[in-house]
């Protein structure tokens, strides 16, 4: 089995929440509990950025994160899990996978409350996170949106868990024909795998942004959103994909606790997501999966995809 890398990338700059910075604190938290000679870290600039006539705010420091991040992508052994930081803290990952294998042939299954495929036009607030999956689809300012082998068709962009859509993103959905698997599907872990298998990919790049969770589940969220998705079923659907898939990279992101204590509360919930995404399949798994995932030194007696 191959062991997974881990990126931190502790980006902010894509938030319009009024907590941005608190993202910066989550990803270091997570990073505590990864294994030290597996993770690299990118120096995420503290500036906040310019939107340079783009639309996008906080545009020359997002550019830059993602030049330093797909540097770091190319010393990684695959698959490599993206912690963040924003829901954009894994443009560089995404990009970096789908072009690492052949056309077509990865899906990336996003798991988020919200849809986050606005553009420049659509957007009700310039804040990038909410447009990483148009620029994953080649639409967005030359910098950020995906180009070349690089790009994703949207016939293989798979919506999971999500419950809230701009107006505009519900309009393109719809032109696109992009699939989506409501939250209440989840409750069935092979929902999410006949959407992907829809798709004809052959691998899953699979990204996680917290808010995916019902908030009875987690605190540490910027945008909560009701009737979510439970622990338990968006760690069955992420180890089904893996069973079924090659699994190119993944992600957590959008992690933002309001203190350490409250960063504590949480853990246990996103060590048990990052052990479905590294840990042992029980039906031997996919040539992706580790001999281990990433533990709790100091609490954590079991392993987290044990069900902490």
């Amino acid at each position: 089995m191959t062991a997974a890398s881990f990126l931190v990338v502790p980006q902010w700059q894509g938030s319009g929440s009024s907590r941005a910075m608190r993202l910066i604190d989550g990803a270091e938290a997570i990073r505590g509990d990864l294994p030290a000679s597996a993770t690299h870290t990118v120096s995420v600039p503290s500036a906040a950025g310019d939107a340079l006539g783009t639309g996008v705010h906080r545009f020359s420091s997002l550019t830059l994160v993602r030049e330093l991040a797909t540097a770091e992508l190319a010393l990684l052994e695959a698959p490599v899990v993206t912690v963040g930081g924003d829901c954009a803290a894994d443009l560089a990952s995404v990009q970096h996978a789908v072009a690492a294998h052949p056309a077509g042939t990865v899906a990336v299954v996003w798991f988020d409350a919200h849809g986050d495929l606005n553009n420049v036009s659509t957007s009700p607030s310039g804040a990038f996170h909410g447009m990483v999956g148009r620029a994953l689809l080649g639409d967005g300012p030359d910098g950020l949106a995906s180009a070349g082998p690089a790009r994703l068709a949207a016939a293989n962009l798979v919506l999971a868990g999500t419950r809230s859509l701009d107006d505009g993103e519900s309009a393109f959905v719809d032109r696109a024909g992009i699939r989506v698997v409501a939250p209440g599907e989840l409750d069935d872990p092979e929902a999410v795998v006949r959407a992907v298998e829809a798709t004809g990919a052959t691998a899953v790049y699979v990204h996680v942004d917290l808010d995916v969770l019902d908030p009875a589940h987690i605190d540490g969220i910027g945008y909560p959103e009701p009737f979510g998705v439970t622990p338990a079923a968006l760690c069955d659907a992420i180890r089904a994909l893996r069973s079924r898939f090659e699994l190119a990279g993944a992600a957590v992101t959008e992690f933002a606790p309001e203190s350490p204590e409250a960063a504590g509360r949480d853990m246990p919930v996103i060590l048990r997501i990052l052990g479905a995404l590294t840990g042992p399949i029980a039906n031997g798994g996919s040539a992706s999966s580790t001999e281990s995932g990433p533990r709790h030194a100091s609490t954590d007696p079991v392993r987290p995809d044990d069900g902490l």
